[in-house]
């Protein structure tokens, strides 16, 4: 007599976030984030994103027939030469304590893969280095490292952890001088700029995501609509947009999409006409420009970037602080996009 086969412990169910809502929430809480927190950013990123719903999966504990995990990747809208593609970015992966083994975790991106397989064209995500044989393993591919790079504008708080407190204040205050007359110098040799702030995306963006060169890389369509809804409706952070502009026009050169905490601007997202050829070290400089006004202390920024790319930053000595590892998985190993470099910044993750 045959034995009955044993029933799984888990089945990986796909979700729907209106529906689901409830449930999704009382997995997150005590796991990610504060409540209040993860509560306004599911109805931001999950009720409200203009690229659709974010494809959702739950763990289901079959023994009890509850949900005790759950996954998403957030839907993005890429372009590669002239194609758009489909894009899913993976978030907000928990787990009940109780069933944290790496059994759960596999089947709920397995679970996602599947479900892009005919909704997405690449999912990619940023994971923690720890977990990178893990996504090695489910057929994911580390394409390229999202890096920081950062540039010291008021010195005096680094000078204090190698010189004597008396002084690092005066030697501080000579090297912003001695930066500030040196950043100022590399303006005067350019075209005359000038620059604003905006709390909203200003519809003049559109025009540079238009006619910029966008290249050869896989990267997040940058247009006014995609940055209300990234920034200017995220509950999550305040963002604000510095616009550049030549002295007697009105059309955009470039924008900055920042947030300030503490003492650093952070530069979130960004772009501009040069589009893949390139910030420009003269836009950069007003943004340094700026920053020093505001009183900050550094401006950073984080970018997946060719060295074409990040040419204009490095030239302002932007000078690297960190990086973490991005994975992509194709939906078809036939997409000619699959071997492009990706272009990506802080705007490209879910907050």
């Amino acid at each position: 007599m045959n034995a009955m086969p044993t029933p799984p412990q888990y089945l990986v169910e796909a979700g729907l976030p209106a529906r689901d809502r409830e449930t999704v929430l009382s997995l997150w809480r005590g796991n990610l984030g504060q409540d209040a927190r993860m509560t306004a950013k599911y109805e931001w990123f999950y009720l409200r994103c203009p690229h659709g719903e974010p494809l959702l999966q739950l763990l289901l504990d079959v023994p009890t027939q509850t949900h005790v995990g759950t996954a998403s990747a957030g839907r993005r809208r890429l372009v590669w030469q002239g194609r758009e593609l489909r894009g899913g970015v993976l978030v907000d992966l928990a787990v009940l304590p109780q069933h944290r083994s790496l059994g759960p975790a596999l089947m709920l991106q397995q679970g996602l893969i599947a479900a892009a397989g005919e909704a997405l064209d690449v999912l990619y995500g940023f994971p923690n280095p720890k977990a990178a044989p893990v996504f090695k393993r489910i057929g994911y591919a580390q394409s390229a490292h999202l890096v920081r790079y950062a540039r010291v504008l008021r010195h005096a708080h680094y000078l204090r952890s190698r010189l004597p407190g008396w002084l690092a204040s005066p030697a501080g205050w000579a090297a912003d001088r001695v930066v500030a007359l040196r950043d100022a110098w590399s303006r005067l040799r350019g075209p005359a700029l000038r620059s604003a702030w905006t709390d909203q995306a200003d519809a003049r963006i559109d025009a540079v995501w238009a006619d910029s060169h966008k290249g050869d890389d896989v990267m997040a369509v940058r247009d006014v609509g995609h940055l209300r809804w990234r920034f200017d409706e995220s509950p999550l952070a305040t963002t604000r947009y510095l616009l550049v502009k030549r002295a007697h026009d009105r059309a955009l050169q470039a924008w900055f999409a920042v947030q300030r905490i503490e003492g650093t601007l952070h530069v979130r997202d960004f772009w501009s006409l040069d589009g893949a050829n390139g910030m420009a070290a003269m836009h950069v400089g007003e943004l340094l420009r700026a920053a020093r006004t505001l009183g900050c202390a550094a401006v950073s920024v984080e970018m997946c970037a060719s060295d074409v790319q990040r040419k204009g930053w490095q030239a302002l000595h932007f000078v690297e602080r960190g990086r973490r590892p991005v994975f992509t998985r194709w939906s078809s190993s036939d997409e000619p996009a699959a071997a492009a470099s990706l272009f990506l910044t802080s705007a490209d993750e879910d907050e």
